[in-house]
């Protein structure tokens, strides 16, 4: 037997991988610098060679067959890591790595950024390429490295290092007198569509009242909110961690003692675990370790 045919046609494979991940042929298309026939017909190639179908139209959208989702999982590592040995080898003495992180936008700006000047002064060969979005983070159909997230860190499918303690506490401007005792009632509170559970998590656990007199006021993300609160606008629920610049220097301020600790419910880097890591992605994370141990 000629064990050559275990393997798929890999121009089909390559095609299909592309638009899977894309889930568009013309995007595919454009990835390849081929035109959106020639992906359509080197997908119809492997159904064909597969004997199964791999997409499926629904409400004219391009969408996975159960099969394709599958196959997909399956295939995205392997040309992850052709990718990833192949720039490597190419960029070997030449030019820096690049490593593809994401993070949501809040803790990229107020806890991420503020130390990448120090990895890159360490490791001036590596370029890091962070980009923020909300979303959890899918490494079957994003092309990233590592990512941070919120969450418990028990996520099928990635290997994880905690980043931080996740430390709820209200914080509001100097100027924006808060009266201890009237447990927040009149106050407007300031949240994060992100996160629309803190304020509630933190007035149970400090024994106040929920349906309490107080006006509400959300935001896309933390960022807005806490620059919010540094405006007077009200009080945000904040993460110690992301303020802890503010508090210092007096910029926000926190009205109450009581803290509550999310424990295990903080940010974590993640990593794809099945896929092969790069040198890159290797230092990135042993250089995070140092700055958790700090």
């Amino acid at each position: 037997m000629d064990h050559r045919e275990s393997l798929p046609p890999l121009n089909p494979a390559r095609a299909f991988e592309a638009t899977g991940r894309l889930l568009s042929i013309s995007k595919a298309a454009n990835e390849l610098a081929v035109t959106p026939a020639a992906v359509s017909r080197q997908v119809r190639t492997l159904e064909q060679y597969l004997g199964v179908e791999l997409f499926e139209r629904v409400k004219g959208r391009l969408e996975l067959t159960a099969a394709g989702a599958s196959y997909l999982a399956e295939l995205m590592p392997v040309f992850a890591a052709l990718r990833d040995a192949t720039t490597s080898l190419r960029s070997s003495g030449r030019r820096a790595s690049v490593l593809k992180i994401r993070s949501p936008a809040t803790f990229a700006v107020r806890w991420l950024i503020p130390r990448l000047a120090n990895f890159h002064r360490q490791h001036a060969d590596i370029e890091v390429q962070l980009t923020t979005s909300p979303a959890p983070l899918n490494f079957a159909r994003e092309d990233i490295d590592g990512g941070i997230q919120l969450g418990d860190g028990d996520w099928p499918g990635v290997e994880v290092q905690r980043l931080m303690r996740n430390v709820l506490v209200p914080v509001t401007a100097p100027s924006h007198p808060v009266k201890r005792g009237a447990q927040l009632q009149g106050e407007t509170l300031l949240h994060s569509l992100a996160r629309p559970e803190d304020w509630q998590l933190w007035l149970k656990a400090a024994g106040m009242p929920l349906n309490a007199r107080r006006r509400e006021m959300r935001y896309e993300t933390s960022l807005l909110a806490y620059q919010a609160a540094i405006e007077g606008h009200g009080v945000a629920i904040a993460q110690e961690a992301l303020v802890r610049p503010e508090l210092s220097q007096g910029t926000l301020v926190a009205p109450f003692a009581f803290q509550l600790d999310r424990g295990a419910h903080t940010y974590y880097f993640a990593w794809p675990a099945k896929r092969r890591s790069s040198a890159a992605l290797e230092i990135f994370r042993d250089w995070l370790v140092t700055l958790v141990a700090e």
